[in-house]
């Protein structure tokens, strides 16, 4: 059986060892090495005796026959190739010839960069075959160039046991380039972020200006937010609130020592709630316990919670300890309700609103006077949550307490200040509920129907804020019902001046009267409502002034519309109603659904449009509903 095939290399003689004798070297062998693996099986073994160019002609005078290669090429070894690059071992030699000493393989170590410089001259001569260091640098995926001297000759020596895994150090450098030159690269972008510019910041040529303005699309969409109205002021400080103890004579010293203390002592009672221990175990409570602590429902949350809840619990423990019908719960006049929201902020429709806050400080006071306005719209938003709570209360348990027209005049006053800015993004369940039951507390319903809706279509003069008016009321009972649908009919009839001309107050002639205001709410006859036309015949309009007359008249389309939708949603449609519900929506379809045109430049159009669609396909499904049943002909009839 054939040995181990091995390679004799012939180092060349130094002056000072010409007369030693000759010792060669022997490379590992390579059996089991990574040439053996199935993947290299192609590949040309490295069989071949690698000499210097000392030692070339006396290799080719030797006579020596060259070591072949016996048996089977192809290896049983499947067997991936083993990882030992790191356990250098010394190549064993045959028997008989000498060991080589220390002194040849620093001797090996020195020469392999020479025998490496000598490889094109050794492939001529072996016939063009690639040598052993090539195919190792090939495998390793580096060059004898990019890795060290050192890193070199550990590889040669240790070629034949492993040698498929070299790691280089520029490669690692290159990395490490490659992630400074990445956080380089975000870091940049962070500071092109941190500049943020605007448009009106960047300076352009009148050339570059007059084309951005031809081309620019202007981010004109309807709002789905109502603009509101300034109803609220606001307050740095809450308005003093004292309690009027001149005529209450204390039962037992601890409400001796309340009503003899300080204004700020009373408040650190009510904090402390030790004015529950004073005036639950008693039923009789005085009033002008319940006024000062309904006046304070106005102070930040941290007061008006406490006074909330003592206001609560006293008002329900009056109401258990009612007895013959006698209800012992206390309800504030509507005057006592006024100086409530007077105390909160409310102007007087002779006030003035202060107009808007000039903010003339750095960044860090901009930003404490915006959480400053937050904490303030939270107050405001408690304290009115707090207010109609105890008024539903009040209107649930005392449904006689106030009189229509009082129960008119807080409707109002509620509704004005649902409206308010600060209150726009915020859901108002206390106050919708409240209204629901103040409606059901008027005793001449149909007759202050109509006071109350002149009284609301006047709240205020926006279109979107009216229709928010509107919806303020719940659709869930027949009274709030009846009053959506007539509030929304005056509120379409005003904004387009046709109040006198409409007969908006006959039963069952809601439906003819929106028939004849859809027919004055086309886009294009909005636009010269609007607009007088102030335009000589010889000249244009601004492009920028048309597009925002354009804006304006398709936002007063889109409300309306919305009121129209809740005209008919509030009735009750029955078969005699099918014939006008029909020519409704004929006249939908004529004078907006074809009159509104469609622009990428133009969303406010998309959005009528989408709308007009919307309740175009509402209406026809109601028509499929209460489509009233043919008369077929009978032969029988006249016999």
């Amino acid at each position: 059986m054939a040995g181990p095939r091995k390679a004799v290399l012939d180092l060349p003689w130094r002056e000072d060892d010409q007369a030693a004798t000759t010792r060669p070297i022997l490379l590992p062998s390579l059996k089991g090495s990574c040439f053996d693996h199935p993947l290299y099986q192609g590949l040309p073994h490295p069989t071949r005796r690698l000499c210097s160019p000392a030692s070339a002609p006396a290799s080719k005078s030797s006579k020596k026959p060259k070591m072949k290669a016996t048996g089977n090429t192809v290896s049983n070894d499947w067997s991936p190739p083993p990882v030992e690059f790191l356990n250098l071992s010394v190549p064993q030699a045959k028997k008989g010839d000498p060991a080589p000493g220390p002194r040849g393989l620093r001797r090996l170590a020195v020469q392999h960069p020479e025998v490496s410089e000598q490889e094109p001259q050794d492939l001529d001569r072996l016939g063009g075959l690639p040598s052993l260091g090539e195919l190792f640098w090939n495998v390793a995926g580096t060059s004898p160039e990019a890795a060290t001297p050192g890193m070199g000759a550990h590889t040669s020596l240790a070629s034949g046991s492993s040698g498929c895994y070299v790691n280089s150090l520029d490669y690692l450098l290159q990395e490490k380039r490659e992630q400074e030159q990445e956080k380089l690269l975000f870091l940049d972008y962070a500071d092109l972020r941190a500049w943020d510019l605007n448009e009106d910041e960047v300076l352009l040529t009148p050339e570059h200006r007059t084309l951005v303005e031809r081309f620019s699309v202007p981010p004109q969409a309807i709002p789905a937010v109502h603009p509101g109205e300034t109803v609220f002021l606001p307050r740095h400080h809450p308005v003093p609130c004292i309690l009027d103890s001149s005529q209450l004579k204390p039962r037992n010293p601890l409400e001796k020592l309340f009503l003899r203390s300080s204004p700020a002592r009373q408040l650190t009672f009510l904090r402390q709630g030790l004015l529950s221990s004073v005036y639950l175990p008693v039923g009789d409570r005085p009033i002008p316990l319940f006024r000062w602590l309904l006046q304070l429902l106005t102070w930040p949350p941290e007061t008006s919670s406490r006074a909330f809840g003592l206001l609560w619990d006293l008002s329900l423990d009056g109401l258990f300890r009612q007895s013959d019908g006698n209800t012992n719960l206390w309800c504030p006049s509507l005057r006592e309700v006024s100086a409530t929201f007077h105390n909160l902020g409310a102007h007087s429709p002779t006030l003035q609103p202060l107009g808007p806050t000039q903010h003339t400080g750095s960044e860090a006071s901009l930003s404490h006077s915006e959480q400053q306005d937050a904490l303030q719209e939270v107050a405001l938003d408690s304290s009115l949550n707090y207010i109609c709570k105890f008024l539903t209360l009040c209107a649930l348990a005392q449904p006689g307490a106030y009189t229509d027209q009082n129960l008119l005049d807080l409707i109002e006053l509620l509704c004005r200040a649902g409206l308010d800015t600060r209150l726009r993004l915020l859901p108002k369940t206390d106050l919708q509920q409240l209204l629901l039951q103040l409606l059901e507390n008027i005793r001449e319903w149909p007759e202050k129907l109509r006071q109350l809706c002149c009284a609301l279509s006047r709240a205020s003069d926006h279109h979107h804020n009216l229709l928010a008016l509107v919806q303020l009321f719940l659709d869930v009972s027949p009274r709030s019902r009846q009053l959506r649908g007539q509030l929304s009919l005056l509120v379409m009839a005003r904004l387009l001046n046709q109040q006198e001309r409409l007969s908006l107050w006959q039963e069952k002639a809601q439906l003819s009267s929106l028939c004849q205001l859809l027919s004055l709410m086309r886009p294009s006859s909005l636009r010269r409502y609007l607009g007088p036309e102030t335009v000589l015949p010889g000249q244009e309009q601004q492009p920028k002034a048309s597009a925002q007359l354009d804006h304006k008249a398709c936002y007063l389309c889109h409300s309306l519309l919305t009121l129209a939708g809740v005209v008919v949603s509030c009735q009750d449609i029955t078969p005699d109603q099918w014939g006008e519900l029909q020519l409704l929506c004929m006249q939908l379809d004529r004078h907006i659904n074809t009159h509104i045109r469609e622009s990428p430049q133009a969303m406010h159009q998309t959005t009528l449009k989408d709308l007009a669609a919307q309740t175009y396909i509402r209406w026809q499904e109601l028509l499929a509903h209460c489509q009233p049943q043919a008369q077929y002909f009978s032969l029988w009839e006249g016999v």
